[in-house]
């Protein structure tokens, strides 16, 4: 495997204090890997050997209900740290990161976890803030399927993903990584039916364009208003 640069690491926030040669410390530390959009990183329960950096590409995380459903409860997005059980004391990953598209990763092995946490400064400060962050998120997305009207939900969910990870197209603002209904579905807690159903009908009220895989949003503020309802 040809030598990371260490212009990778250099201004992603975990790393952003540390000097080159620190950086470089890390680096030699670290196994890069691609993964193919579908594959999982990691599975729920397995033993958290290892803690990830994602270079490239979009992360689904999921997670399951005590009856068996699967949720996906955040994305994440490049430049950021993922399956960080040591932060939380586990020894299990508490969730499932399956890449959204074709993605590319740092990994580390657990044992160098607290290592890093002395030695690096900011590398504990950022670690912590993620953890916090996400937490938050599953939060907000668990109490808006458990009070929140479908159609809210839906919103919701679309504009989380634009926020994180929208671009500009000549139709509006595309999201970037594949998402299908199912995805959307598994986010929201209902049914694929009712997903298909509410696209369909602000597609025709000009709100969305929804393909396969693709989903833009040509008319966010519309968008805005409905996840406000």
């Amino acid at each position: 495997m040809p030598k990371l640069d260490e212009s990778l690491l250099t201004g992603l926030p975990p790393f952003s204090l540390l000097d080159r040669a620190q950086i470089r410390e890390i680096l030699d530390q670290a196994v890069s890997r691609r993964y193919d959009e579908g594959t999982a990183i990691f599975r729920e329960g397995h033993d958290a050997d290892r803690f990830h950096l994602l270079l490239d590409g979009y992360l689904r995380v999921i997670r399951s209900t005590p009856g068996g459903d699967q949720i996906i409860v955040l994305h994440i997005s490049p430049g950021q740290l993922f399956g960080i059980a040591p932060a939380l004391q586990r020894d299990t990953y508490p969730a499932t990161a399956i890449a959204a598209a074709e993605s590319i990763a740092l990994s580390w092995p657990v044992r160098v976890w607290d290592d890093f946490i002395a030695r690096y400064p900011g590398f504990a400060t950022e670690s912590y803030k993620t953890l916090g962050q996400r937490l938050g998120q599953i939060q907000e997305t668990l109490t808006e399927m458990a009070t929140q009207a479908v159609e809210k939900r839906v919103a919701c969910a679309l504009l989380r993903m634009v926020h994180q990870s929208g671009r500009k197209s000549d139709k509006g603002i595309e999201i970037a990584f594949p998402v299908t209904r199912q995805n959307i579905s598994d986010m929201t807690g209902t049914t694929l039916h009712t997903v298909s159903r509410l696209l369909s009908a602000w597609q025709k009220d000009g709100i969305v364009e929804s393909t396969r895989k693709r989903i833009v949003v040509t008319n966010p503020h519309a968008l805005v208003v409905l996840s406000e309802a």
